[in-house]
C-alpha cells in the first residue's frame, strides 16, 4: 500500500504571536514552530496501515525550508520518505491543496492521510480540497479505521455521535485525536533522521483564492462586573452578553 501523509508546520501554542509590520502576516521573530499536533495522529495512522498491509509511507509538507524540521520528525517516527514543496509565502489552502494533489497524481497513493485540521489557520478545508481536485472520496474526523482489500470502513465523529462510512480506495481521510496514539521516536531514530534525504520541489504556479486584508490580535477588555445567582442577576448577565458582549 502506497500511503501519503500530509503534515504542516505551525507555531507552538505557547508562543506569543505578534503581527508583522505589513499588518497582514505573522512576525516569525522569536516564534517556535512545531509539527501540527493533529498531524501526529496522521503519521501514526500511515505507519499503522503500513504495518498491517505493507507498502511505504511518504510524508509531504508545503512550506519554507524551516518546515524540514517537521519532516525530520516524521522520518524519525518511521516514515520512509519525505517531500518538501517549497512555498515560503505560506499561501492559502487552495494553493497547498493543488501542490499536494499534483504530487499525488505523480505517485498515485492508495491512501492520503491528513490530521483533522491545523491549529494555526484552523480552516478545516485542506483534506476535502485535495479529495475534490483528485475526484476521490473523503472521510473527515476519522476515529476508527479498517481497510479490507480496496474498501475503507471508517467511523467519523459528528456532533452527538459517530457516523460509519464505507469508501473505496484510493481515498482521503483526516485523522481525529484518538484514532491511534502517536509513537515517540527513539533517540537513535532521531539522529538517523537528521541525515536522511528530503526531496524538494517547487510549488505549482497557482493563484491563491484568498487574500488577507488585515491581521490583528484580539483586544483584551475586561469590564470586571461581578453578579450573583439571583433571578435578576441571571437576567442581567444574559442582557449584558447579548447587548454589550454580543456573544449570544
Amino acid at each position: 500500500m502506497n500511503i501519503l501523509v500530509c503534515i504542516s508546520q505551525v507555531p507552538d501554542t505557547t508562543t506569543k504571536i505578534a503581527v508583522a509590520a505589513d499588518g497582514t502576516t505573522m512576525n516569525p521573530a522569536g516564534v517556535k514552530f512545531i509539527l501540527n499536533p493533529y498531524d501526529e495522529f496522521a503519521i501514526e495512522t500511515g505507519l499503522r496501515m503500513k504495518e498491517q498491509h505493507g507498502g511505504t509511507v511518504t510524508t509531504i509538507t508545503v512550506g519554507p525550508d524551516t518546515a524540514k524540521e517537521v519532516l525530520r520528525t516524521a522520518l524519525a517516527m518511521g516514515s520512509d520518505a519525505a517531500v518538501l514543496v517549497k512555498d515560503g509565502s505560506r499561501a492559502d489552502s487552495f494553493v497547498v491543496a493543488c501542490a499536494i494533489a499534483e504530487y499525488a497524481k505523480e505517485v498515485t497513493p492508495d491512501l492520503i492521510v491528513f490530521g483533522r485540521q491545523s491549529i494555526d489557520f484552523d480552516s478545516f478545508q485542506l483534506p476535502s480540497m485535495v479529495a475534490e481536485i483528485l475526484g476521490w472520496p473523503d472521510v473527515a474526523t476519522v476515529s476508527s479505521l479498517q481497510i479490507d482489500g480496496t474498501s475503507v470502513i471508517a467511523e467519523s465523529d459528528i456532533e452527538g455521535g459517530k457516523l460509519q462510512v464505507t469508501a473505496s480506495l484510493p481515498c482521503v481521510i483526516s485523522a481525529q485525536k484518538g484514532l491511534y496514539d502517536p509513537r515517540y521516536p527513539k533517540l537513535p531514530d532521531i539522529m538517523k533522521a537528521k541525515s536522511k534525504p528530503i526531496t524538494e520541489r517547487d510549488a505549482p504556479n497557482v493563484s491563491p483564492r484568498v487574500t488577507t486584508l488585515a491581521m490583528s490580535l484580539p483586544e483584551s477588555k475586561r469590564l470586571n462586573r461581578i453578579l450573583g445567582d439571583s433571578d435578576s442577576d441571571i437576567q442581567e448577565l444574559v442582557r449584558l452578553l447579548h447587548e454589550e458582549a454580543k456573544v449570544i
